[in-house]
């Protein structure tokens, strides 16, 4: 009797961390993001400042970029990925109304990591795949105080993708300790996470241990 193929086990999702939108003091963020780090896995962290000036990121980057790379984190940076390259960025997230994936990569090139917003959109997606993303991104599934979407996928997207494409996907918007499982096991890749981290009761230490231990367990 025939054996049954195969089909190899899907990768533990894992965090993807963004700072939050400002940040008063640079030098007390670091101290918290290299606590937090410390404490479990990190796939990446997104720098993501709105309002700021050029000055102002690339003060923050930095600051920041030795602390996550200290850890072996990769850091990308937000809708600039013309700062990303000035800055020493490991890639660039870009949104919609942002440079196109082409684009970024024309301006990073072949070695970095560059993920574009999707929003709902299967379409949008396999467009970005197409154009040579790294990852794509969809939310916001959950209320988020962080930015204003319209935006409200179903967690079947992440299902769909991940039987359909190769290309990673990326849940994000109000994700916390307690709904992250959910789209893990649903299929997402990594899961996007701000405030989820950054306001957690116990602190982002505590936060990134608490994901990293349920994502563990998602499926």
């Amino acid at each position: 009797m025939a054996r049954e193929p195969q089909v190899p086990p899907r990768p533990v999702c894992q965090l993807y961390l963004i700072t939050p939108p400002s940040i008063d003091d640079l030098d007390a963020f670091a101290d918290q993001l290299d606590k937090a780090l410390g404490t479990g896995e990190v796939a990446a962290v997104q720098i993501r400042l709105k309002p700021a000036s050029d000055e102002q990121i690339r003060a923050a980057v930095a600051r920041l970029k030795p602390v996550c790379h200290a850890h072996g984190v990769p850091v990308l940076l937000n809708d600039r990925p013309d700062l990303a390259r000035a800055t020493g960025c490991d890639g660039v997230h870009v949104g919609q109304e942002d440079a196109s994936v082409a684009d970024a990569r024309r301006m990073l090139g072949d070695s970095a990591m560059i993920g574009a917003t999707c929003h709902d959109s299967r379409h949008l997606a396999m467009e970005a795949a197409e154009a040579g993303a790294d990852y794509v991104a969809f939310g916001a599934f959950y209320p988020t105080d962080t930015k204003q979407t319209e935006y409200k996928p179903e967690p079947d997207v992440l299902t769909i993708w991940q039987e359909t494409m190769e290309t990673p996907c990326v849940a994000i918007g109000g994700i916390t300790v307690e709904n992250a499982a959910a789209l893990a096991a649903a299929g997402a890749d990594f899961v996007a996470v701000s405030g989820g981290v950054w306001s957690h009761k116990d602190g982002p230490a505590a936060a990134v241990a608490a994901f990293n231990d349920v994502l563990s367990k998602a499926f």
